[in-house]
């Protein structure tokens, strides 16, 4: 239990970002499955792009680290290209 004013405000403060960071992650990761699940190919380049706008922004809030952005829409991309 914290002592601290300062220490007690952090910690409300982080639990309240560990719920918003939690959600905006569960939407990028549910958009992930949409991609990977497309029954063909037109409707997984449009899931495609829908992805990418989320990843992007959830590596913009800070939530993800750019390298890893980076390396889902890398294997995103490949994977949409491979869809006969």
């Amino acid at each position: 239990m914290p002592k601290l004013k300062s220490a007690k405000k952090h910690q409300i403060t982080s639990a309240k970002a560990y719920v918003r960071n939690r959600a905006i992650r569960s939407r990028m990761r549910t958009a992930l499955k949409k991609v990977r699940q497309a029954p063909d190919k037109a409707s997984a380049e449009t899931a495609l792009q829908a992805a990418v706008s989320i990843i992007d922004r959830t590596n913009n809030k800070g939530i993800i680290h750019k390298n890893a952005a980076a390396r889902y829409k890398s294997r995103l991309n490949r994977l949409v290209q491979t869809i006969a």
